[in-house]
Protein backbone atom coordinates (compact mmCIF):
# COMPACT_ATOMS: atom_id res chain seq x y z
CA UNK A 1 0.00 0.00 0.00
CA UNK A 2 2.76 2.13 0.54
CA UNK A 3 5.54 1.02 -1.83
CA UNK A 4 5.05 3.81 -3.98
CA UNK A 5 5.73 6.37 -1.55
CA UNK A 6 8.57 4.40 0.07
CA UNK A 7 10.88 3.87 -3.06
CA UNK A 8 10.41 7.37 -3.64
CA UNK A 9 12.33 8.12 -0.26
CA UNK A 10 14.56 5.64 -0.89
CA UNK A 11 17.21 8.18 -2.53
CA UNK A 12 16.61 10.78 0.23
CA UNK A 13 18.64 11.34 2.78
CA UNK A 14 17.67 10.72 6.78
CA UNK A 15 16.28 14.18 7.02
CA UNK A 16 15.14 14.71 3.99
CA UNK A 17 12.86 11.63 3.98
CA UNK A 18 11.40 12.50 7.45
CA UNK A 19 10.56 16.29 6.54
CA UNK A 20 9.14 15.00 3.03
CA UNK A 21 7.05 12.64 4.81
CA UNK A 22 5.66 14.78 7.18
CA UNK A 23 5.04 17.40 4.57
CA UNK A 24 3.00 14.63 2.36
CA UNK A 25 1.06 13.98 5.49
CA UNK A 26 0.09 17.67 6.49
CA UNK A 27 -0.48 18.51 2.97
CA UNK A 28 -2.81 15.00 2.70
CA UNK A 29 -4.48 16.71 6.02
CA UNK A 30 -5.18 19.83 4.18
CA UNK A 31 -6.60 18.60 1.03
CA UNK A 32 -8.61 16.48 2.92
CA UNK A 33 -10.57 19.25 5.15
CA UNK A 34 -10.27 21.82 2.21
CA UNK A 35 -11.45 19.71 -0.88
CA UNK A 36 -12.68 16.30 -0.11
CA UNK A 37 -14.32 16.92 3.05
CA UNK A 38 -16.14 20.30 1.63
CA UNK A 39 -17.23 18.88 -1.49
CA UNK A 40 -19.07 16.27 0.87
CA UNK A 41 -20.58 19.20 3.54
CA UNK A 42 -21.97 20.67 0.53
CA UNK A 43 -24.18 17.50 -0.79
CA UNK A 44 -24.78 17.05 3.11
CA UNK A 45 -26.30 20.60 3.68
CA UNK A 46 -28.90 19.55 0.73
CA UNK A 47 -30.18 16.45 2.42
CA UNK A 48 -33.31 16.73 4.50
CA UNK A 49 -31.95 14.50 7.30
CA UNK A 50 -30.02 16.00 9.94
CA UNK A 51 -28.58 12.39 11.38
CA UNK A 52 -25.83 13.27 8.37
CA UNK A 53 -25.23 16.49 9.62
CA UNK A 54 -24.03 15.18 13.03
CA UNK A 55 -22.05 12.07 11.95
CA UNK A 56 -20.31 14.43 9.11
CA UNK A 57 -19.26 17.40 11.70
CA UNK A 58 -18.25 14.90 14.47
CA UNK A 59 -15.92 12.49 12.24
CA UNK A 60 -14.21 15.65 10.65
CA UNK A 61 -12.31 16.17 12.96
CA UNK A 62 -10.42 12.43 13.26
CA UNK A 63 -10.24 12.17 9.59
CA UNK A 64 -8.52 15.23 9.48
CA UNK A 65 -6.32 14.13 12.80
CA UNK A 66 -5.68 10.25 11.19
CA UNK A 67 -4.36 11.85 7.55
CA UNK A 68 -2.12 14.40 9.58
CA UNK A 69 -0.64 11.60 11.39
CA UNK A 70 0.01 8.99 9.04
CA UNK A 71 2.88 10.37 7.82
CA UNK A 72 4.65 9.62 11.78
CA UNK A 73 3.13 6.27 11.50
CA UNK A 74 5.21 5.56 8.34
CA UNK A 75 8.01 6.57 10.26
CA UNK A 76 7.92 3.43 12.61
CA UNK A 77 5.63 1.18 10.71
CA UNK A 78 7.30 0.94 7.01
CA UNK A 79 11.22 -0.60 7.33
CA UNK A 80 12.26 1.28 4.19
CA UNK A 81 10.83 5.17 6.08
CA UNK A 82 12.13 4.03 9.45
CA UNK A 83 15.57 3.22 8.35
CA UNK A 84 15.64 6.47 6.50
CA UNK A 85 15.26 8.67 9.62
CA UNK A 86 17.60 9.77 12.02
CA UNK A 87 15.77 8.09 14.93
CA UNK A 88 16.12 4.60 16.11
CA UNK A 89 13.72 1.91 15.47
CA UNK A 90 12.82 1.41 19.07
CA UNK A 91 13.01 5.27 19.45
CA UNK A 92 10.77 5.81 16.89
CA UNK A 93 8.33 3.47 18.36
CA UNK A 94 7.93 4.83 21.97
CA UNK A 95 7.98 8.56 21.28
CA UNK A 96 6.50 8.87 17.65
CA UNK A 97 4.52 5.53 16.66
CA UNK A 98 2.90 4.59 20.03
CA UNK A 99 1.83 8.67 21.04
CA UNK A 100 0.30 9.14 17.18
CA UNK A 101 -1.71 5.94 17.47
CA UNK A 102 -2.95 6.94 20.98
CA UNK A 103 -3.69 10.33 19.94
CA UNK A 104 -5.66 8.62 17.05
CA UNK A 105 -7.51 6.20 19.24
CA UNK A 106 -8.27 8.70 21.82
CA UNK A 107 -9.86 11.21 19.00
CA UNK A 108 -11.69 8.30 17.20
CA UNK A 109 -12.99 7.21 20.66
CA UNK A 110 -14.59 10.69 21.02
CA UNK A 111 -15.70 11.37 18.07
CA UNK A 112 -17.70 8.08 18.28
CA UNK A 113 -18.75 8.90 21.27
CA UNK A 114 -19.92 12.00 20.21
CA UNK A 115 -21.88 10.96 17.49
CA UNK A 116 -24.34 8.47 19.69
CA UNK A 117 -24.98 11.16 22.11
CA UNK A 118 -25.76 13.81 19.70
CA UNK A 119 -28.07 11.02 17.76
CA UNK A 120 -29.82 9.88 21.06
CA UNK A 121 -30.30 13.61 21.67
CA UNK A 122 -31.80 14.37 18.01
CA UNK A 123 -34.03 11.61 18.57
CA UNK A 124 -35.27 12.79 22.00
CA UNK A 125 -36.00 15.98 20.67
CA UNK A 126 -38.33 14.56 18.17
CA UNK A 127 -40.43 13.17 20.55
CA UNK A 128 -38.74 9.88 21.47
CA UNK A 129 -40.71 7.11 22.92
CA UNK A 130 -38.81 6.66 25.88
CA UNK A 131 -37.29 9.74 27.82
CA UNK A 132 -34.85 7.10 29.03
CA UNK A 133 -33.21 6.59 25.59
CA UNK A 134 -30.38 8.79 27.40
CA UNK A 135 -28.99 5.92 29.43
CA UNK A 136 -27.92 4.40 25.95
CA UNK A 137 -25.86 7.37 25.61
CA UNK A 138 -24.55 6.90 29.27
CA UNK A 139 -23.79 3.03 28.41
CA UNK A 140 -22.18 3.78 25.34
CA UNK A 141 -19.91 6.27 27.03
CA UNK A 142 -18.82 3.53 29.21
CA UNK A 143 -18.44 1.00 26.69
CA UNK A 144 -16.07 3.74 24.19
CA UNK A 145 -14.34 4.64 27.52
CA UNK A 146 -13.70 0.88 28.61
CA UNK A 147 -12.79 0.09 24.76
CA UNK A 148 -10.89 3.20 24.61
CA UNK A 149 -8.68 2.20 27.86
CA UNK A 150 -8.01 -1.39 26.92
CA UNK A 151 -6.76 -0.51 23.46
CA UNK A 152 -4.33 1.88 24.57
CA UNK A 153 -2.98 -0.53 27.28
CA UNK A 154 -2.51 -2.95 24.59
CA UNK A 155 -0.74 -0.39 22.77
CA UNK A 156 1.86 0.18 25.45
CA UNK A 157 2.12 -3.64 26.07
CA UNK A 158 0.54 -3.62 29.91
CA UNK A 159 -0.51 -6.74 31.00
CA UNK A 160 -4.19 -5.90 31.90
CA UNK A 161 -5.10 -9.64 32.68
CA UNK A 162 -5.23 -8.50 36.69
CA UNK A 163 -7.42 -5.84 35.54
CA UNK A 164 -10.10 -8.14 34.30
CA UNK A 165 -9.89 -10.28 37.09
CA UNK A 166 -10.15 -7.62 39.22
CA UNK A 167 -12.97 -6.25 37.20
CA UNK A 168 -14.82 -9.86 37.13
CA UNK A 169 -14.92 -10.26 40.75
CA UNK A 170 -15.88 -6.23 41.06
CA UNK A 171 -18.82 -6.91 38.77
CA UNK A 172 -20.07 -10.09 40.67
CA UNK A 173 -19.95 -8.30 43.57
CA UNK A 174 -22.16 -5.14 42.20
CA UNK A 175 -24.13 -7.98 40.20
CA UNK A 176 -25.43 -8.90 44.14
CA UNK A 177 -25.25 -6.25 46.18
CA UNK A 178 -27.27 -4.36 42.89
CA UNK A 179 -29.61 -7.33 41.66
CA UNK A 180 -32.11 -5.36 41.68
CA UNK A 181 -31.31 -2.11 40.24
CA UNK A 182 -29.74 -4.25 37.41
CA UNK A 183 -33.10 -6.15 37.02
CA UNK A 184 -35.02 -2.91 36.57
CA UNK A 185 -32.48 -1.39 34.33
CA UNK A 186 -32.55 -4.82 31.93
CA UNK A 187 -36.05 -5.02 32.43
CA UNK A 188 -36.55 -1.48 31.23
CA UNK A 189 -34.26 -2.21 27.77
CA UNK A 190 -36.31 -4.99 27.48
CA UNK A 191 -39.36 -3.13 27.01
CA UNK A 192 -37.97 -1.10 25.20
CA UNK A 193 -37.04 -3.33 22.44
CA UNK A 194 -40.05 -5.00 22.61
CA UNK A 195 -42.03 -1.88 22.05
CA UNK A 196 -44.71 -2.33 24.69
CA UNK A 197 -45.32 1.27 25.29
CA UNK A 198 -44.68 4.71 24.75
CA UNK A 199 -44.81 7.95 25.98
CA UNK A 200 -48.48 9.02 26.92
CA UNK A 201 -49.90 5.59 26.28
CA UNK A 202 -52.84 4.66 28.36
CA UNK A 203 -52.00 1.17 29.45
CA UNK A 204 -53.20 -1.22 32.16
CA UNK A 205 -51.41 -3.91 34.31
CA UNK A 206 -53.20 -7.28 34.78
CA UNK A 207 -53.23 -6.08 38.82
CA UNK A 208 -56.05 -3.61 37.49
CA UNK A 209 -53.58 -0.61 37.28
CA UNK A 210 -54.03 1.84 35.03
CA UNK A 211 -53.11 4.99 33.51
CA UNK A 212 -50.81 6.91 31.19
CA UNK A 213 -47.08 6.32 30.98
CA UNK A 214 -45.65 9.71 31.58
CA UNK A 215 -41.85 8.72 32.39
CA UNK A 216 -39.98 5.78 31.92
CA UNK A 217 -36.57 6.02 33.87
CA UNK A 218 -33.86 3.83 34.33
CA UNK A 219 -35.28 1.79 37.67
CA UNK A 220 -38.86 2.47 37.16
CA UNK A 221 -42.11 3.51 34.91
CA UNK A 222 -44.05 6.37 36.22
CA UNK A 223 -48.14 6.31 35.42
CA UNK A 224 -50.57 8.95 35.65
CA UNK A 225 -53.63 7.59 36.75
CA UNK A 226 -57.10 9.20 36.16
CA UNK A 227 -57.56 10.41 39.58
CA UNK A 228 -53.72 12.65 38.99
CA UNK A 229 -51.89 9.56 41.57
CA UNK A 230 -48.26 9.27 40.35
CA UNK A 231 -47.94 5.59 40.37
CA UNK A 232 -44.08 4.19 39.98
CA UNK A 233 -44.09 0.96 39.22
CA UNK A 234 -40.62 -1.39 39.15
CA UNK A 235 -39.25 -1.52 35.02
CA UNK A 236 -38.92 -5.36 36.42
CA UNK A 237 -42.22 -5.80 37.47
CA UNK A 238 -43.71 -3.92 34.34
CA UNK A 239 -41.56 -6.74 31.74
CA UNK A 240 -43.14 -9.80 34.03
CA UNK A 241 -46.65 -8.45 34.16
CA UNK A 242 -49.60 -8.74 31.61
CA UNK A 243 -49.61 -5.24 30.07
CA UNK A 244 -52.74 -4.19 27.91
CA UNK A 245 -51.65 -0.98 25.89
CA UNK A 246 -54.87 0.64 25.22
CA UNK A 247 -53.56 3.58 22.86
CA UNK A 248 -51.87 0.61 20.48
CA UNK A 249 -51.95 0.02 17.29
CA UNK A 250 -54.35 2.68 17.31
CA UNK A 251 -55.71 5.03 19.78
CA UNK A 252 -59.64 4.95 19.08
CA UNK A 253 -60.95 2.54 21.20
CA UNK A 254 -64.74 0.91 21.16
CA UNK A 255 -66.86 1.43 23.58
CA UNK A 256 -70.14 -1.11 25.02
CA UNK A 257 -72.82 0.42 26.56
CA UNK A 258 -75.34 -2.61 27.51
CA UNK A 259 -79.31 -1.59 27.83
CA UNK A 260 -81.99 -3.73 27.93
CA UNK A 261 -86.16 -2.83 26.97
CA UNK A 262 -88.88 -4.54 28.23
CA UNK A 263 -90.44 -7.51 26.07
CA UNK A 264 -92.90 -6.29 23.37
CA UNK A 265 -91.03 -3.29 22.71
CA UNK A 266 -90.78 -2.57 18.96
CA UNK A 267 -87.05 -3.68 18.33
CA UNK A 268 -86.36 -1.53 14.93
CA UNK A 269 -87.57 1.50 16.33
CA UNK A 270 -85.50 1.06 19.42
CA UNK A 271 -82.78 0.09 17.50
CA UNK A 272 -82.93 3.11 15.09
CA UNK A 273 -83.80 5.27 18.18
CA UNK A 274 -80.66 4.32 19.79
CA UNK A 275 -78.14 4.16 16.69
CA UNK A 276 -79.43 8.50 16.13
CA UNK A 277 -78.77 9.13 19.96
CA UNK A 278 -75.29 7.72 19.38
CA UNK A 279 -74.77 9.27 15.95
CA UNK A 280 -75.52 12.73 17.68
CA UNK A 281 -72.83 12.63 20.52
CA UNK A 282 -69.93 14.56 19.45
CA UNK A 283 -67.62 12.50 21.32
CA UNK A 284 -68.84 9.52 19.46
CA UNK A 285 -67.02 9.17 16.20
CA UNK A 286 -68.74 8.33 12.33
CA UNK A 287 -66.73 6.31 11.50
CA UNK A 288 -66.88 2.74 12.43
CA UNK A 289 -70.54 3.46 12.59
CA UNK A 290 -72.44 3.06 16.09
CA UNK A 291 -74.36 -0.22 15.75
CA UNK A 292 -76.80 -1.66 18.00
CA UNK A 293 -76.12 -5.56 19.05
CA UNK A 294 -79.32 -7.60 20.17
CA UNK A 295 -77.40 -9.92 22.72
CA UNK A 296 -79.45 -11.82 24.86
CA UNK A 297 -83.04 -12.79 26.19
CA UNK A 298 -82.83 -11.73 29.89
CA UNK A 299 -85.18 -12.91 32.85
CA UNK A 300 -86.82 -9.48 32.66
CA UNK A 301 -85.31 -7.66 29.38
CA UNK A 302 -84.18 -7.63 25.88
CA UNK A 303 -80.20 -7.06 26.27
CA UNK A 304 -78.88 -5.26 24.24
CA UNK A 305 -75.26 -3.28 23.53
CA UNK A 306 -74.98 0.04 21.89
CA UNK A 307 -71.41 -0.54 20.10
CA UNK A 308 -69.43 2.70 19.03
CA UNK A 309 -65.84 4.11 18.80
CA UNK A 310 -64.19 6.94 20.51
CA UNK A 311 -60.86 8.67 19.75
CA UNK A 312 -59.16 7.88 22.24
CA UNK A 313 -59.11 6.06 25.61
CA UNK A 314 -59.50 8.97 27.83
CA UNK A 315 -62.71 9.69 26.50
CA UNK A 316 -64.53 6.26 27.12
CA UNK A 317 -65.90 7.13 30.57
CA UNK A 318 -66.74 10.42 29.53
CA UNK A 319 -68.50 9.03 26.18
CA UNK A 320 -70.22 6.28 28.00
CA UNK A 321 -71.78 8.98 30.61
CA UNK A 322 -72.95 10.92 28.24
CA UNK A 323 -74.30 8.28 26.07
CA UNK A 324 -75.87 6.80 28.97
CA UNK A 325 -77.93 10.33 29.94
CA UNK A 326 -79.04 10.81 26.44
CA UNK A 327 -80.23 7.32 26.16
CA UNK A 328 -82.19 7.24 29.35
CA UNK A 329 -83.93 10.73 27.94
CA UNK A 330 -84.63 9.34 24.71
CA UNK A 331 -86.68 6.00 25.66
CA UNK A 332 -88.49 7.75 28.02
CA UNK A 333 -89.63 10.21 25.87
CA UNK A 334 -90.38 7.47 23.49
CA UNK A 335 -92.51 5.52 26.16
CA UNK A 336 -90.11 2.45 26.07
CA UNK A 337 -90.10 0.97 29.15
CA UNK A 338 -86.88 0.05 30.87
CA UNK A 339 -87.68 -2.58 33.09
CA UNK A 340 -86.10 -3.53 36.49
CA UNK A 341 -86.75 -6.12 39.28
CA UNK A 342 -90.10 -6.17 41.35
CA UNK A 343 -90.18 -7.87 44.64
CA UNK A 344 -93.26 -9.14 46.19
CA UNK A 345 -93.03 -8.64 50.04
CA UNK A 346 -95.59 -11.26 52.24
CA UNK A 347 -96.48 -11.14 55.97
CA UNK A 348 -98.10 -13.93 57.78
CA UNK A 349 -98.62 -14.49 61.39
CA UNK A 350 -97.68 -18.73 62.34
CA UNK A 351 -100.45 -19.53 64.91
CA UNK A 352 -98.85 -22.57 66.00
CA UNK A 353 -96.29 -20.76 67.94
CA UNK A 354 -97.29 -18.11 70.22
CA UNK A 355 -94.21 -16.70 70.98
CA UNK A 356 -93.35 -16.20 67.20
CA UNK A 357 -93.07 -12.95 65.26
CA UNK A 358 -93.86 -12.76 61.75
CA UNK A 359 -93.01 -14.84 58.45
CA UNK A 360 -91.84 -12.76 55.43
CA UNK A 361 -91.86 -14.46 51.96
CA UNK A 362 -89.90 -12.55 49.65
CA UNK A 363 -90.78 -13.30 45.49
CA UNK A 364 -87.86 -11.63 43.17
CA UNK A 365 -89.99 -11.36 39.97
CA UNK A 366 -87.91 -12.15 36.62
CA UNK A 367 -85.00 -13.40 38.69
CA UNK A 368 -83.88 -15.90 41.66
CA UNK A 369 -87.43 -16.74 43.63
CA UNK A 370 -86.51 -17.18 47.32
CA UNK A 371 -88.91 -18.99 49.63
CA UNK A 372 -86.89 -18.11 52.68
CA UNK A 373 -88.58 -17.28 55.86
CA UNK A 374 -86.82 -15.11 58.34
CA UNK A 375 -88.80 -15.79 62.63
CA UNK A 376 -88.82 -12.63 64.67
CA UNK A 377 -89.22 -12.82 68.08
CA UNK A 378 -92.33 -10.69 69.10
CA UNK A 379 -91.34 -8.70 72.40
CA UNK A 380 -93.89 -11.19 75.38
CA UNK A 381 -96.00 -8.68 77.59
CA UNK A 382 -93.97 -8.19 80.79
CA UNK A 383 -90.35 -8.46 79.31
CA UNK A 384 -88.13 -5.43 80.64
CA UNK A 385 -85.06 -4.80 80.18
Amino acid sequence: MFAPLTDALAGLSAIEATVGLLLVSLLAAVALEFVVLRAARRYVVHTDSTYDDIVFSELRLPLVVTAALTGVLLLTQVPAVRNSTVFSAQLLRNFFGRPSLSLIVLVWAYAANRVVNRLVEEVNDRGGRFDFAPVFSNVWTLVVLLGGAATLLWLWEIEITPLLGAAGVAGIAVGFAAKDTVANFFGGIALYFDDTYKLGDCIVLDDGTSGSVVKVGIRSTTLLTRDELMVTVPNSVLNAAKITNESAPQRRRRIRVPLGVAYGTDVDDFEALAIEVAEAESLVLDSPKPRMRFRRFGSSALEYELLCWVAAPTRRRRAQHELNRALYMAVTDAEIEIPYPKRDVTFSTAASEPDAGSVVSVRDDGHVRADETTRVEAERPGDTD
